[in-house]
Order: structure tokens, then C-alpha cells, then sequence
């Protein structure tokens, strides 16, 4: 019986029409090089590759959420695509970009805090999503774009939404207790509460906050000095979005939660109990203007 010297090489295990002397040196089976990677050690499959990185846990945030290689912030985009929209329907009904608050759903809408005591309670959510005007717009969206995709990243889209319309709910407590004569419209308040957000984040990650204080000081500043701007909505939206954000961030910790669960469960807790806390004022507000 004659031996053949050179049997023909394996056949790759992709591609079994391609003949190769190759093979990974993980788990054996020839390859083709298409089918492998170079790796510290020889040369490695690619499905021993994908098999590793399906176990591998994931990257995670400073709240246990998973982190993306490029995350999408959809909320945020979401949140001004909705400001953006209102401003459209708002100026189209008042036929002018200037003088928006002119029409019918801007007075619908805008928080005036003796209707809020009659009953109108559509106007505590709706306020923040109106604008005195294109600039008012601007200066907003823009805010709300910088702060907004890394609070969302962080925090996770969920979170991050509940803290945005927390923060909201705090400003318009605050103008109902405090600001009882104004009329107020726009997402000022809801992105203090995002200015807070970032502060505790900052905190939470262990970096300085000096810069976002500094930030907010300066704001603060403009909004005591310029007229016609709602402190007390700003100073609400801050304390609501700093104390829901420390409730996520810092809360599960301080009490000993021991699983990632009980963590999340704790931190939507706190957050709840800062909008339920706001709701409260509001209603008790109403109540004692009515």
C-alpha cells in the first residue's frame, strides 16, 4: 500500500471550497485567513472572537447602565424636536415668529398659576415646552443639546427623562408658591435641573464641579439682572433635577444597597418622590390660591 507524503490540506470551516494550512489556535479548526485575526498569541477565528465578546460584560455607566460605543441621545433630539414643533404651531397661529405668545395654544398653555387654581393643570407640563420667541428658542435648544446628550448617556434615556420632567415639575412648584402674578413659559427650568444633573455626575465620577458651578452662578446671574426672567422657575427646575439626580447617583450607596436591582429600585424612588414632592406644592399652591 503506498502512503501519500502530503495529504491535501484541511478545508477552511467558513468556506469549505478554500484549501488552507492555517488554523486558529484557540480552538483548532483550520481557517482561511479571511476567517482569522492576529492575536497576541497566534491567530484567532472569528467566531471565537464574537464568542468572546458576547460574554464579556458590558461597559457600564456611573448608574449601571450599559454604555454604547456611539449612543444616540433620542430623548434629547426628541425633547427639542417636541419645543421645536410647539414654536412652529405657536408661530403659525400667531402668523409672526416674534410675537408668538399671541396665539391660541401659547395661551393655552403657558403657566399662569391663578388658572392653574381653576383647574387647568395642563398648563404645568405645556409651560415648558412653550417660548417668548425665536431667541428664547435658541438659547434653550442649545442649552439643552450641550447638557442633554451626556446626561442621557450617563443616566440612561429613562432616567435621564425622569429627572428632565422632574426638574420641570420643581420650576413650576416654585413659580406657583413664589411667582404667583407672572406668566411663564419655557424649558428654562427643566434644563437647570439638567445643570444640576451634570454637577452630580461630575461628583459621582469623582471630577471637579467647579466649571458647571461657575456656569450656573453666571446664569443665575443673568437671570436676576435680565427682567422678565423666572429665577424662581430657574432655582425650582435646579433643586428638583440636583435632588433627583443625587437620588439616583448617590442615594443606593449611602443606604447599603447590596444589588444592582435594589439600586435601581432606590434611585427611581427618589426621583418619584421629588416629582410627587412638586405635585404637592403645586396642588397645595393651587389650592390656597382658589
Amino acid at each position: 500500500m503506498t502512503v501519500n507524503p502530503n495529504p491535501p490540506a484541511p478545508n477552511c470551516f467558513r468556506h469549505p471550497d478554500r484549501s488552507t494550512g492555517l488554523a486558529c489556535t484557540r480552538c483548532g479548526r483550520p481557517a482561511c485567513p479571511e476567517c482569522l485575526r492576529p492575536a497576541a498569541v497566534g491567530q484567532h477565528c472569528v467566531d471565537c472572537l464574537h464568542r468572546d465578546s458576547a460574554q464579556a460584560p458590558p461597559v457600564r455607566s456611573a448608574v449601571g447602565t450599559p454604555v454604547q460605543a456611539r449612543p444616540t441621545p433620542r430623548v434629547t433630539y426628541a425633547l427639542i424636536a417636541i419645543n421645536v414643533a410647539v414654536f412652529a404651531v405657536t408661530a403659525a397661529q400667531a402668523h409672526s415668529i416674534a410675537d408668538n405668545q399671541s396665539s391660541r395654544l401659547f395661551y393655552d398653555w403657558v403657566l399662569a398659576p391663578n388658572l392653574v387654581a381653576q383647574g387647568q393643570w395642563l398648563r404645568v407640563l405645556g409651560g415648558g415646552f412653550l417660548h417668548f420667541g425665536p431667541l428664547h428658542l435658541a438659547v434653550n435648544m442649545f442649552a439643552l443639546y450641550i447638557l442633554g446628550r451626556d446626561t442621557e448617556l450617563v443616566l440612561g434615556w429613562r432616567r435621564y427623562l425622569a429627572v428632565y420632567l422632574t426638574s420641570l415639575l420643581g420650576g413650576a412648584a416654585a413659580v406657583m408658591l413664589l411667582a404667583q402674578d407672572s406668566a411663564t413659559a419655557g424649558a428654562s427650568g427643566a434644563i437647570y435641573g439638567l445643570f444640576g444633573a451634570m454637577t452630580v455626575i461630575l461628583l459621582r465620577l469623582r471630577q471637579s464641579p467647579v466649571q458647571m458651578l461657575v456656569l450656573i452662578a453666571i446664569n443665575l446671574l443673568i437671570s436676576v439682572s435680565v427682567p422678565h426672567i423666572s429665577l424662581w422657575g430657574h432655582l425650582g427646575g435646579l433643586a428638583a433635577g440636583t435632588l433627583a439626580a443625587g437620588g439616583i447617583l448617590f442615594l443606593p450607596e449611602w443606604v447599603k444597597a447590596r444589588t444592582r436591582e435594589a439600586a435601581w429600585t432606590i434611585g427611581w424612588a427618589a426621583v418619584a418622590a421629588v416629582a410627587l414632592a412638586s405635585m404637592v406644592l403645586i396642588v397645595a399652591a393651587a389650592v390656597a390660591m382658589s
